[in-house]
């Protein structure tokens, strides 16, 4: 007879009831090899019946625990030791209780209650793998604009390469082992001695404090300045230029204008307190975990709230500039998400998106014909449409049939030159005839797009390693005034990201405004699993 597959609805709970069979009447059966399908074996397969990924990894096993015998103690430990410093990685502690485990594994006195903890030692450990690896959080339901491509493991895997690694070794490897995570986490446990030491004492009275004032107040920035690393020891209580000179470094390692002058915004700053900064430091790990992946031995790194595009080869900054971000509206905030940069066009054309042409060029055409006169309108086959021709006032933003675009000069919105990504938002990096948003600094102003101070040394760089002479190159082409798409050799990943601290190689850490809050609803988000700011002891 041949062989007959198992029938479609074939369910788990008939493999129960085999196994049971087998246990029941096999023992008798000599010319059957003793299956040793005992009771403890029994629960691994109840407790793990709801759970595919741990049906088919004990299955695979027989039902074998990986936990529960004497030569598991060194794979319990370690896991036990891995729960234990969860809240060092900004995870909820108390969702791997590592004291209530081990109470609850000295407790198991039967064979089913010790099937039962074996299995619940496998799923937490799956949910700790994922959530030190991949974070806690889905980040699109946190912010609809957070487009980011988590890469999840897939969890049988993930535990069928722990039984066959060192465990120790193994659940080491799991959290992001980027040199920006590292520093994070050294930060974080920091930050949270310093918590229990008080943090950096009384907050700074006044609106504004500068060079020659004197007083209580300046006391106070000083002690603060002392503590938080900007300034040595002084007994000065004067606004001298030991203290100038560290305001200045504070400034610069907050994103501010760098003046040396303590007025509202930089006193705002200095006196946040070291949880809101412990609360910044666990949103950034987290957001470390979504884009645990390579970056690219070279790429773009748009940190939305540094209002800066770097060049990053072999984790070197290799190039920075200063960017000018989406405003913060609705519908005109810059996503966050990764592709890959393939090409630059010089002189470009802007062809306008539809929403800004309803929204801002259908009303002044409707008041005006010949307004915005430097766009082309264009109908669906894409011939000039003659403005005095048309009465704009029969139209509405759902049916206005024509396109708009700006031909290449200087006054293009996009300047002389744009980067482009190919994606599904439409964003990209490009030059901006609007130099002056350049200087402030706050630099949320843009449709989306990002716009960058020096797009044509971006560009040298981007251009060198496939072209002897980029400035020459890029120069002549530009000079045609004709449009011209160039191709990157080599494609570069594009990062957008958004982080209120972040650390540097050398030097202070680095801490931002939170310019669309979405850190601040991700925190909340995190305090909903059970993270948790701490004040650790020495």
């Amino acid at each position: 007879m041949g062989q007959r597959c198992l029938p479609r609805q074939f369910s788990f709970g008939y493999f129960l009831a085999f196994l049971t069979f087998v246990l029941t009447f096999t023992v008798s059966a000599p010319r059957v090899a003793q299956a040793q399908v005992t009771e403890f074996r029994q629960a691994v397969a109840q407790a793990a019946a709801r759970d595919d990924d741990l049906v088919a990894f004990y299955r695979a096993r027989n039902f074998e625990g990986i936990w529960s015998s004497n030569r598991d103690r060194a794979r319990r430990n370690a896991l036990m030791t891995a729960f234990a410093a969860a809240g060092d990685h900004g995870l909820p502690a108390d969702r791997y209780d590592a004291d209530a485990l081990m109470a609850q594994m000295q407790a198991a006195n039967t064979p089913a209650e010790q099937g039962r903890v074996e299995v619940e030692l496998s799923r937490l450990f799956l949910q700790y793998a994922r959530d030190v690896q991949t974070g806690i959080l889905v980040p699109s339901r946190v912010d609809g604009n957070i487009h980011r491509q988590v890469p999840y493991r897939a969890r049988l895997s993930t535990i069928q390469a722990f039984v066959q690694s060192n465990p120790a070794a193994f659940l080491r490897s799991l959290p992001p082992q980027s040199p920006e995570y590292t520093r994070l986490m050294r930060q974080k446990m920091e930050m949270e001695r310093l918590l229990a030491e008080g943090g950096w004492g009384p907050t700074v009275g006044g609106n504004k404090l500068e060079r020659g004032n004197s007083g209580a107040n300046v006391v106070a920035l000083r002690n603060r300045l002392i503590t938080m690393g900007f300034l040595g020891r002084t007994n000065t209580q004067t606004y001298d230029d030991e203290i100038f000179g560290a305001v200045q470094r504070f400034q610069q390692a907050h994103g501010l204008a760098i003046d040396g002058t303590a007025g509202p915004g930089t006193l705002r700053e200095v006196n946040r307190s070291v949880a809101e900064r412990l609360r910044s430091i666990t949103v950034a790990m987290e957001r470390e975990r979504w884009i645990n992946r390579p970056r690219g031995q070279r790429h773009v790194w748009v940190n939305l709230t540094d209002f800066t595009a770097k060049i990053i080869d072999n984790d070197t900054v290799t190039f920075s500039t200063r960017s000018v971000i989406g405003a913060n509206q609705h519908d005109r905030v810059s996503p966050e998400f990764s592709d890959v940069m393939e090409f630059m066009v010089i002189n470009p054309s802007w062809y306008v998106p539809r929403s800004i042409i309803t929204k801002e060029y259908l009303p002044q055409l409707q008041e005006n014909p010949n307004s915005v006169n430097q766009l082309i309108i264009t109908d669906a086959r894409g011939r000039v449409v003659d403005r005095n021709a048309v009465d704009f006032t029969q139209y509405t933003q759902s049916n206005f049939p024509y396109s708009m675009r700006q031909p290449p000069s200087r006054g293009n919105a996009l300047g002389l030159v744009k980067f482009m990504f190919p994606n599904r938002h439409n964003i990209y990096l490009h030059d901006t005839p609007a130099k002056s948003l350049f200087g402030r600094e706050t630099r949320a102003y843009s449709h989306g797009c990002i716009r960058l101070a020096d797009p044509f040394d971006f560009a040298y760089e981007l251009l060198s390693p496939q072209v002897s002479d980029p400035e020459g190159f890029f120069q002549a082409e530009l000079r045609t005034g004709r449009e011209r798409r160039v191709d990157l050799a080599s494609p570069v990943p594009v990062h957008l990201v958004y982080r209120t601290a972040f650390t540097q190689a050398e030097g202070p850490m680095q801490y931002r405004r939170d310019v669309y809050g979405r850190d601040g609803r991700i925190w909340n988000a995190l305090a909903r699993e059970g993270v948790v700011i701490r004040a650790v002891g020495g």
